[in-house]
């Protein structure tokens, strides 16, 4: 999904057959201005996505852009105006700030767990812990917060979890069938495995083959073991139970990347308006 159909979506999720309060109340001809207001401190996430929605709305809107994507924030900044066809204007609010609250809560975690790895050479990525169809939004603003984006979808990489080895019947024959697949189809995808404990872990060094190896649930000290024992043979990635309270001892195990899905999915919105002036 991509932008335009997401903002489409949702437009048709919000208006159905007709905005009836603005078409109510306002006269057609009516013209207005708004200005988008910041109510909390934090990081800036959404300006792209609600210029495409004033777009796709009205492309006559005059959107002003003040402050841009990633930009520290404070109560009584002015984010932009928007001004032209007053219905149009109300018809795109709700979607403008609906995604804009949600993405800069994002971007605001995101920065704050990012600051903790400073001096370390972990970086942080983002999971498929997202809202349903909103995932395009939620991935955006964990990258304006500093994070890497991980696999977008299930589509883009082969990442063999801990159910994918039980299914497949252990780490060796997953791993094979996976080499297989993409031999077989043609595909040229980043192969990533899960593993749960030491002896996993020197499984997947005995049998090769992969681009990544996740190290889940593991305390910030048998991540350095696996750290060492793996020994730069393959990129290293933590995750499991990771957050702002222990983020800092596991970056300072060596790993290459943490992942959280906290990023997305315990997240408090900021608080932004859009109010007529």
């Amino acid at each position: 999904m991509n932008l335009h159909e997401f903002i489409r979506l949702a437009l048709a999720e919000d208006v159905g057959d007709g905005d009836h309060t603005s078409l109510s109340t306002i006269p057609a001809d009516a013209r207005k201005q708004a200005r988008l207001l910041v109510k909390e401190a934090g990081i800036l996430a959404g300006v792209e996505v609600a210029q495409a929605v004033f777009a796709e709305v009205d492309p006559a809107l005059n959107v002003n852009v003040q402050l841009q994507d990633g930009a520290r924030i404070k109560p009584g900044d002015v984010v932009l105006t928007v001004s032209g066809n007053a219905r149009n204007i109300l018809t795109a609010e709700r979607l403008v700030l609906n995604c804009m609250q949600r993405m800069s809560g994002i971007a605001t975690h995101t920065r704050e767990l990012v600051h903790l790895l400073e001096g370390t050479r972990a970086k942080l990525l983002d999971t498929r812990k997202t809202t349903p169809n909103f995932r395009i939004c939620e991935k955006m603003a964990t990258r304006i917060g500093g994070a890497i984006n991980h696999r977008f979808g299930l589509y883009d990489m082969i990442l063999i979890k801990d159910n994918h080895v039980d299914y497949a019947g252990g780490i060796e024959a997953a791993i094979t069938k996976a080499v297989t697949y993409l031999r077989e189809t043609g595909r040229s995808l980043r192969i990533e495995v899960e593993t749960r404990n030491r002896a996993e872990v020197e499984e997947v060094l005995r049998v090769g083959q992969v681009d990544v190896i996740l190290l889940d649930n593991f305390s910030p000290d048998g991540i350095r073991e696996m750290v060492r024992l793996i020994n730069g043979r393959f990129i290293t990635e933590a995750s499991g139970g990771i957050d702002e309270t222990n983020l800092r001892a596991y970056a300072e195990t060596g790993v290459d990347y943490i992942s959280s899905g906290a990023l997305t999915h315990q997240i408090k919105s900021l608080d932004l308006s859009l109010k007529a002036y």
